[in-house]
């Protein structure tokens, strides 16, 4: 059970789709939000909101420095409200870019220029290279079950990879379009549920190339510091305590998996009970291996502009 006097740790989640107007709201009346879209207007040449509306696509450029945005302003909402003060940092997937920030790694605007560099650097990379690979989640799928897929996988003699491991029967498995179907129709017959297909797909070996493209053309142009507060490495649980530790990570990112029970294994060796989730989520501070062992304290832009509770008149005997 989760142990509430423990130590706690900020979480900053994957990237989520969400609506533009939950988002904008919060950019437009939260004061630290509206100051850092001034700063990233400044930093990219352009208004990050007007752009955002204009654009389609839950990923896009725009989308996914709105996102970057709201997470760090929402870290500084939860400070005047729930006072934390983590141990430690952790952001999977996307959620490694706030991170990074959040720590003292790297400065808010070089985040910034580096996550709209980044966004066109994959939309490029995947117009060109890989343009049948996916990656597709499902739960309800025990290890050994997935063991079992994966075997009749070999046998048909098709490529695949585990991008994700979420939860003891949450994946995200990177395979080629034309298996989808299949994958699809084995993974109910088993009991398991197929969940969504994203392209471009993430988290895989087959990446180095776009890999060695970032670190030399995006991240080599940026001021990055040792951290003031330690990272948990979303591949492996390792702490990142160095500014080429948490560099590193960001790198990684695109050729190992996320494995979330190491990263969760390494929040209660270190003590942690509590985690201060920053930012709109659906997946990690939702399954039960997060539920199970920590207090979960989730803040996202449209709970953050819902007027508070007054607390109940007492009554005076």
């Amino acid at each position: 059970m989760p142990d509430p006097s423990a130590g706690s740790a900020l979480v900053f989640p994957g990237m989520s789709p969400s609506r533009f107007e939950d988002a904008a709201k919060f950019m437009l009346i939260n004061p630290v939000a509206r100051t850092l879209i001034k700063r990233v207007d400044e930093a990219l040449g352009y208004s990050l909101v007007a752009r955002y509306r204009e654009t389609e696509g839950d990923y896009s450029e725009y989308a996914q420095v709105a996102f970057l945005v709201n997470c760090l302003a929402l870290a500084d909402w939860a400070a005047e409200r729930f006072d934390p003060v983590p141990q430690v940092i952790v952001g999977p997937s996307f959620g490694g870019k706030a991170a990074a920030v959040r720590c003292g790694a790297l400065g808010f605007e070089d985040a910034v220029v580096m996550t709209a560099r980044w966004a066109r650097k994959l939309e490029e990379y995947f117009a060109e290279h890989h343009k049948d690979v996916v990656t597709h989640s499902f739960t309800r799928t025990p290890r050994a079950e997935l063991d079992k897929i994966l075997a009749e996988l070999d046998e048909q003699g098709e490529w695949y990879e585990i991008a994700n491991h979420v939860d003891a029967d949450f994946w995200m498995l990177s395979v080629r379009r034309t298996v989808l179907d299949w994958l699809n129709q084995r993974l109910r017959a088993s009991g398991g549920m197929p969940l969504y297909t994203m392209h471009p797909p993430m988290h895989c070996s087959a990446f180095t190339d776009l890999r060695s493209e970032v670190d030399s053309e995006i991240l080599a142009g940026l001021t990055w510091s040792d951290p003031h507060t330690p990272v948990i490495a979303d591949q492996d649980g390792t702490v990142r305590d160095t500014a080429d530790g948490v560099r590193t990570m960001l790198l990684d990112g695109f050729t190992c998996p996320v494995r979330w029970p190491e990263v969760v294994a390494a929040l209660r060796g270190r003590g942690v009970g509590k985690i201060y989730l920053s930012g709109l989520d659906s997946l990690f501070g939702r399954v039960p291996i997060t539920t199970s062992n920590f207090e979960v304290v989730s803040f996202n832009p449209r709970t953050a502009v819902m007027p508070r509770r007054k607390p109940a008149a007492r009554s005076v005997a």
